[in-house]
């Protein structure tokens, strides 16, 4: 049987857990390029991204490289696994040796500031139009690694296309449906960082069990809101990209938008939490976007724009508590 290849654009902590799932097929190898070749070289010498993922030991069919055209050649697929404020400059370096065209399946959860592009939208802007599918859902790269059971969907308005990105990548412990809201599941992917920014402020304030329960299901209505304005069906925000994927990212000790919430809850300021993380937590720039888009289309998105106002207008958590708690009542 000859083996497949694919090529994951990024080398975080998403873009090692997709390598472990994909090389669970004997039939897949894959390459992840770096955007430093320094870390490629330690990815192949210690077959564990020590910096991102450490203690997962490495397939030996995943092998890295700071070159464009060595992590493309022969493969049929590409994985772009690069945070949504990185991933315009990224590809612009990157397009001219990406001029076939591959289908590219995006794992990234966000909205670009001022364009308000969702990341499908972005890849085909900068490397033309080729088929694109996300894959999306509650899926924490420090559990998928350990191979601990998840279950996301891929999404594409091609519904053959998201079939065989569920083949690639379903496994016995990594459970992957179809879905053929590309717009909802992407937006899904990316509105649950903000609200779980806010629970992690009501987890920072100690506001209980009562409190958050009630902003994770106040913050769906308002993902739910935002998606159909934006062309999304519905329900797919009662699925794995949205609700299920709003628990997760809202409970884990692993999210990083809900650990900036708790600190800031706590009362650090937005550049100490910055300074002290390494990754990215996508929902500190999506939050920009869902209010100046929400501004501008009169949608009543009352937890976003608080947290929008504690992260960029320095506005207390507590006094953001005060204006949701102080908003007339009204029906469900």
């Amino acid at each position: 049987m000859s083996e497949t290849k694919i090529t994951i654009l990024g080398s975080g902590a998403m873009a090692t857990a997709c390598a472990t799932v994909l090389t669970e097929n004997p039939s897949q190898s894959v390459c992840m390029w770096c955007h430093e070749s320094a870390q490629a070289d330690d990815l192949n010498q210690y077959h564990e991204n020590r910096h991102f993922l450490p203690g997962i030991t490495l397939n030996d069919r995943i092998t890295a490289t700071g070159e464009i055209t060595e992590a493309i050649e022969g493969a049929d697929m590409l994985v772009a696994a690069i945070p949504s404020k990185f991933l315009r400059s990224a590809l612009e370096r990157l397009a001219p040796a990406l001029t076939e065209g591959r289908p590219v399946v995006s794992v990234i959860k966000g909205i670009e500031n001022e364009t308000f592009l969702r990341p499908s939208q972005i890849i085909n802007e900068i490397l033309g139009e080729r088929v694109t599918i996300s894959l999306s859902g509650p899926s924490h790269a420090e559990e998928v690694a350990r191979r601990l059971p998840a279950s996301v969907v891929a999404a594409c308005g091609d519904l053959s296309m998201a079939r065989i990105v569920q083949e690639r990548f379903n496994t016995d412990r990594f459970r992957v449906y179809t879905n053929s809201d590309l717009v909802g599941v992407e937006l899904g992917g990316a509105l649950k960082n903000v609200v779980a920014i806010a629970a992690g402020i009501c987890d920072g304030l100690g506001y209980g069990d009562n409190a958050k329960s009630a902003l994770m299901t106040r913050g769906l209505v308002e993902m739910t809101r935002f998606g159909v304005m934006m062309g999304a069906e519905e329900s797919t925000f009662t699925g794995l990209a949205g609700m299920g994927d709003l628990i997760t990212t809202c409970t884990s000790r692993h999210s990083r938008n809900r650990g900036v919430g708790e600190l800031l809850g706590q009362g650090k300021t937005l550049d100490e939490i910055l300074a002290s993380m390494e990754a990215v937590a996508e929902g500190v720039t999506t939050v920009r976007s869902l209010h100046d888009l929400a501004e501008t289309r009169g949608l009543d998105l009352p937890i976003c724009q608080e947290v929008y106002r504690v992260i960029y207008e320095q506005k207390s958590p507590a006094e953001a508590t005060d204006s949701l708690m102080s908003r007339p009542p009204g029906e469900e």
